[in-house]
């Protein structure tokens, strides 16, 4: 008896554009050179780890974005497909890798200019020069815009002041930040005659590369054991008022002359700020990919064992019944796997707008816009579900889930911070109402209130049957009689993709009429907030 599915068929799909890309990281990964060793200590691990790069390297495994004229291929795609499925040999790796090649060696690579690029480039991509991403401070995560580290620039020296004022000011949970980096991309406020021009990236150099020792200035600290990833050795970086040339300052989108004047192609300080952290959203794009990644190993390993491990006899007199024989089983794990398939046919467009956007072929600012929206509104709900799956598979597996060969644990160890970084999961989703619901506003922007009686009106009646595929089924089942031929054309993807489009702007709808009024209450504190609705 064959399959009702044609099982190569639906692999080619789940693959996606960058196939071959898939294919040659996912043969790397089987490679035990690779893979994780559990039971090293975090220094063990930090070593093997670092070495693993020099592998990547080796196999041209990690240059596919970088530019033609040095080595790369120009790959944005098939870079972050390849990226992605690394986390199958050891979630360490991914990021570590990550860090060097897709935010340190990013970082130069976009906010940088030729000049940049031919003089750091070279050694970032061969790992002569192992970076950092220092952006991150103690005292403040996810508002980037206020972070308090300062670049003044002395127009004397012509050199930019790189200075932490005080301590939450530090760069924390740098990765590379402990041991391994040599250089850095750091996130200051830009200073120039007198005048704060917002967040700006600077390349510094942090370690002398003969002894390994900070530069004059530089200290930090190692963030030490963590929760998971300890193949990575995060740590902690300030600034005592070092001093770097102003050419250091990576200037595409902002530049300071040899007098102070400070010119940039992007007038709105906002919009400066915003298009050059959009350059960086490829970290979120790849989590939302590594997590999908990550539902796969899980449930892959949870379903054939239930297909294996018997309990009970419910059915017969002798043979006891496989695990997933039992509704309840299969609820578990099907139900999860059906939303491992939709988030990976939902991460390859993710894949297909960042490529189409990094590539140019589509790069207009609704373009990006549109993609740092995706990718903010995707990351949440892939790594939230990797989690919750990963649990899942383990509790279905019973004692053999909580085997450490058997991967469940240290998984969900290692993807239990994908939650909080490259933007918390809550945070990346209230950025994504503001922008739904700022469409929305747009909408009624420039409208008398006849229209604005009318849309209550049609509201008020019921807009999803009206506005829908629903309305269609409806005259369907007038025009029949037929309950069940209604039925089978709810099953139209045109008719679906309608019916879900509507529940979106539903939803947005009731949210944007709730709120209505909220911007001229008064702003109070979060603990008068909280105190009144403990109260209420």
């Amino acid at each position: 008896m064959h399959p009702a599915v044609d099982v190569a068929a639906l692999g080619e799909q789940l693959l996606g554009k960058w196939a071959d890309s898939r294919r040659q990281s996912r043969a790397l990964a089987g490679d035990p050179a690779l893979h994780k060793i559990e039971g090293l200590t975090h220094t063990e691990h930090r070593t093997r780890t670092f070495g693993q790069l020099k592998y990547l390297v080796d196999n041209s495994a990690v240059h596919r974005a970088f530019p033609e004229a040095l080595g790369g291929s120009d790959d944005h795609g098939g870079n972050i497909a390849a990226f992605e499925e690394l986390v199958t040999a050891d979630p360490s790796l991914q990021i570590k890798a990550g860090v060097q090649w897709g935010l340190f060696g990013s970082a130069v690579m976009h906010l940088g200019t030729q000049e940049h690029h031919a003089r750091w480039l070279p050694g970032i991509m061969s790992l002569e020069i192992p970076g950092c991403f220092a952006m991150t401070e103690t005292g403040h995560g996810s508002d980037v815009a206020s972070i308090a580290t300062t670049a003044t620039y002395d127009a004397e020296t012509q050199e930019f002041v790189v200075h932490t004022p005080f301590r939450a000011a530090w760069k924390d949970y740098i990765g590379n930040a402990a041991i391994d980096g040599l250089g850095a991309v750091v996130f200051a406020q830009l200073v120039a005659n007198g005048v704060n021009h917002g967040v700006h990236a600077f390349y510094v150099d942090l370690r002398d590369p003969q002894t390994q020792e900070f530069m004059p200035g530089i200290g930090g600290e190692d963030d030490g054991v963590k929760g998971g990833l300890n193949g990575i050795d995060n740590g902690r970086l300030h600034f005592d008022n070092v001093r770097i040339p102003r050419t250091n300052l990576l200037n595409r989108y902002g530049d300071v002359a040899p007098d102070g004047t400070y010119t940039s192609s992007i007038a709105s300080p906002g919009r400066r700020f915003f298009t050059m952290l959009g350059t960086l959203v490829q970290g979120r794009v790849s989590l939302d990919g590594a997590a999908v990644a990550a539902s796969k190993i899980a449930l892959t390993a949870a379903i054939r064992y239930a297909t294996e491990r018997r309990q009970f006899n419910a059915s017969s007199h002798t043979d006891e019944e496989v695990l997933l024989d039992y509704q309840r089983h299969q609820r578990r794990l099907f139900t999860r796997l059906a939303t491992t398939y939709a988030a990976g046919f939902a991460h390859e467009q993710l894949l297909q707008k960042f490529d189409d956007v990094f590539s140019g072929a589509h790069d207009t600012d609704e373009d990006r816009q549109d993609l740092e929206t995706l990718a903010a509104a995707l990351k949440p709900l892939s790594t939230w579900h990797a989690l919750d799956t990963l649990q899942e598979c383990r509790e279905a597996c019973g004692g053999a889930g909580f085997l450490i060969e058997n991967r469940f644990a240290s998984l969900r160890a290692d993807l239990d911070v994908y939650v909080t970084f490259e933007g918390d999961n809550t945070v990346l989703l209230q950025l994504v109402a503001k922008r739904l619901l700022a469409d929305y506003a747009k909408e009624f922007r420039n409208v008398d209130f006849g229209v604005l009686a009318r849309y209550v009106v049609a509201q008020a009646t019921g807009v999803a049957i009206h506005r829908t595929g629903l309305r269609q089924v409806a005259q369907f089942v007038a025009d029949t009689g037929s309950v069940q031929k209604a039925a089978i054309a709810l099953r139209d993807a045109e008719g679906q993709r309608a019916l879900l489009t509507d529940r979106v702007q539903t939803m947005v709808a009731d949210v944007g009429s709730a709120l209505k009024g909220a911007n001229k209450l008064p702003v109070e504190k979060g603990r008068h907030f909280s105190t009144s609705t403990r109260t209420s």
